[in-house]
């Protein structure tokens, strides 16, 4: 039986746990030199349907590194739905790659991959979650803190996608979320009930000192994602007292780490000299993504093999 990585809340703790381990033991060997090719003659298909700079090179780089090959798909090349439906392009994927990434607009798309595909989907953004970026941030705030359980995650601005994952996997690592969103622009509710279910504690508020308040990480994200271009004037309005400058950040603990998933408008969301600053991990967050990613892949491949 075949495991995708879709959302982080459909894994259990001693599932991610697996993966931030064998990301760790990745990282560690790459950076003594070493690369073990355990996905020697395996490839992976990448499909864009939303450009990135973070996303491509660190699927690519991380396939290149473990001995496979990656196959970058534009959206020119597929078209999903539209030139081919969903379920014929996983039919027509699975007869030639081993796994397959999806960058794409709708979270449905990657469901439709995941049921007509017999190979892994992994999930590199939709529009309800970005699990391998939340992932990665995990792994960066183990790295500097050397725990999760008991800390606070304060979110300023929009109640994305990333937003999201970071409420979806709250329960599993026993952190909590407090989220200052605008009115209208709060994170899913549906995650947030299920969250809170689990035992998370799960703050939605407008007021940013309140989420700040004891806060041992900051997150904060672009105010108009892709997709958005034509609310962008009307979100700085909205979202200018979420920046993340000097103020906010000695409302926080003070030493609260700074983290974005980039890319960053500087001057909008965050200010240059709180993302430069040394509170910042937010260029080891880029980097982890490389190692994390490597970490779901041969997860994924060693999950599959077991069957």
């Amino acid at each position: 039986m075949k495991r995708d990585f879709l959302a982080l809340d459909a894994l259990s703790r001693a599932e991610l746990d697996e993966i931030l381990h064998l990301s760790a033991t990745l990282k560690r060997e790459l950076r003594a030199g070493r690369r073990e090719p355990l996905l020697a003659g395996k490839t992976l298909a990448m499909i864009f349907e939303k450009p990135s700079l973070r996303t491509r090179v660190t699927f690519e780089v991380g396939m290149t590194q473990l001995g496979g090959y990656a196959v970058y798909l534009t959206p020119a090349d597929i078209r999903l739905g539209e030139r081919e439906s969903v379920a014929d392009i996983a039919r027509n994927l699975e007869r030639w790659v081993d796994c397959i990434m999806g960058r794409v607009f709708q979270h449905a798309t990657l469901e439709e991959l995941a049921r007509c595909a017999r190979v892994p989907i992994i999930n590199g953004l939709c529009d309800v979650q970005h699990p391998c970026q939340v992932l990665s941030d995990c792994f960066s705030v183990l790295e500097r803190r050397g725990r999760l359980e008991g800390l606070k995650v304060a979110w300023l601005g929009d109640g994305n996608n990333v937003a999201n994952s970071w409420i979806a996997v709250a329960p599993r690592f026993g952190f909590s979320v407090a989220l200052a969103c605008p009115a209208g622009y709060e994170p899913d509710a549906g995650l947030v009930a299920t969250a809170r279910a689990e035992g998370a504690t799960i703050v939605v508020t407008p007021d940013v000192r309140e989420a700040l308040a004891g806060a041992d990480v900051i997150y904060t994200d672009v105010w108009t994602s892709m997709g958005q271009e034509a609310e962008a004037a009307e979100r700085k309005l909205v979202f200018a007292p979420y920046q993340l400058n000097a103020a906010a950040l000695r409302q926080a603990k003070p030493d609260a780490v700074v983290m974005h998933c980039l890319p960053a408008h500087r001057g909008e969301e965050v200010t240059g000299d709180v993302i430069d600053g040394p509170q910042s991990i937010v260029f080891d967050q880029a980097e982890n993504r490389l190692h994390v990613q490597k970490g779901i892949m041969v997860w994924l491949h060693n999950q599959t093999s077991k069957h």
